[in-house]
């Protein structure tokens, strides 16, 4: 396992559709790897392939609802189904330091396929779901900004960063 660097808004893969993973090859195996210890590294909650640099419709969310850091891989995932509504902030680890209100569902389930090529569904609520869809439009080439309702100033990060220490 390696870490990988991050790509930074800017980055035209980043503006980018990704394509179909067709070879559950030890090559997709050692992306996954390398992505699972890039995100833990991080201090994130999803990576997408794309977000260190490979056009291919991989990603990895930590399952926020579980014990411990549980990681979820995603490899060709469709959101199939969408329940309720939350708005909120959110960050992206490829535009650093800025955040920005936006609207997801609570809730949403995930077909995708896992590093063997097998299919399975995954559920998530909350920041889960909110990271899968986040992630998930990574792979069309789609950011958080344009997404957003509005950006967040400085002093609003601030604020939302202090009332999420006290809570803790």
């Amino acid at each position: 396992m390696a870490l990988r660097n991050i790509v930074k808004k800017g980055d035209e893969v980043l503006t980018k559709k990704c394509r179909v993973v067709t070879d559950f090859n030890p090559r997709l195996h050692k992306l996954l790897d390398d992505m699972k210890e890039t995100l833990l590294a991080s201090g994130g909650v999803g990576l997408a392939a794309p977000q260190v640099g490979v056009l291919r419709q991989a990603v990895l969310v930590i399952d926020t609802n579980q014990e411990g850091e549980p990681v979820i891989e995603l490899v060709n995932p469709e959101i199939i189904a969408r329940e309720g509504e939350q708005e909120g902030p959110e960050g992206c680890l490829s535009i650093p330091n800025l955040w920005g209100i936006v609207k997801r569902p609570q809730k949403v389930r995930v077909r995708a396929q896992d590093r063997n090529g097998e299919f399975f569904e995954v559920e998530g609520e909350g920041l889960t779901a909110r990271a899968f869809c986040h992630e998930l439009d990574h792979l069309s080439g789609v950011l958080f900004d344009l997404r957003a309702e509005r950006m967040l100033t400085q002093e609003e990060m601030e604020e939302l960063y202090a009332e999420q220490q006290e809570e803790e």
